[in-house]
């Protein structure tokens, strides 16, 4: 996969390097939720729900200095099939909590103010099918389906994987690489780097 990237310039699906997978979108696909959206980019396919709730509804964190309230959850599930494993469906992991929480960091400085838009937020990111980026998939359809449910976002957020492949010379310094835009699972598995990056037409809001 490597030498087929570095002498070839070619990847392993045939696209370019900066070529991203074909992307589908439905809006409303759950007919009896606040907000749903199906976002679908190559192999990789999340359903993503939005549920609106009144301010007694936030999640109360108790810490050390006191109690603190969260208006906005996103919650992020991967389960087995969506890579073809069998395994028991358990709480969530490691991995479903930092990737709900990068894609919960990536959304929040989109959202409306409180004063503006008084709703508590929970989003659930279900990811039904992965081949790449998932999380990032998670992003895209968050917005979607908040959009759906009528949130009035101060400007879209989408996200994408930016993969780096390296050949190393004799010394073992980088001789030449290329930067893969939208990675799949193998060029995860193969290459050197996942870089996750979130935002608007304004800037970064996640990576």
């Amino acid at each position: 996969v490597r030498k087929m990237m570095a002498e070839e310039e070619r990847r392993i699906d045939g696209r370019r390097f900066d070529e991203i997978r074909p992307i589908s979108i439905e809006i409303g696909t759950l007919p009896r939720t606040h907000g749903s959206a199906m976002f679908r980019r190559g192999e990789t396919q999340v359903l993503v729900v939005t549920t609106l709730g009144s301010s007694s509804d936030e999640q109360k964190i108790e810490t050390l200095t006191g109690e603190t309230f969260k208006s906005f959850m996103l919650h992020y599930n991967f389960p087995p099939f969506s890579v073809g494993e069998v395994r028991p469906l358990r709480g969530p992991g490691r991995r479903d909590i930092g990737h709900g929480a990068l894609a919960e960091r990536a959304v929040l400085p989109i959202l409306p103010d409180n004063t503006d838009f008084p709703y508590t937020l929970r989003v659930v990111s279900e990811v039904l099918e992965s081949n790449g980026s998932s999380s990032m998939a998670s992003i895209c359809g968050a917005t979607l389906a908040l959009m759906d449910a009528g949130v009035p976002l101060k400007r879209p957020v989408a996200g994408i994987s930016i993969g780096i492949c390296s050949e190393y010379g004799p010394d073992d310094s980088i001789s030449r690489y290329q930067l893969l835009t939208d990675i799949i699972g193998w060029e995860d598995a193969f290459c050197d780097m996942d870089c996750k990056i979130a935002g608007t037409e304004k800037g970064i809001t996640g990576f």
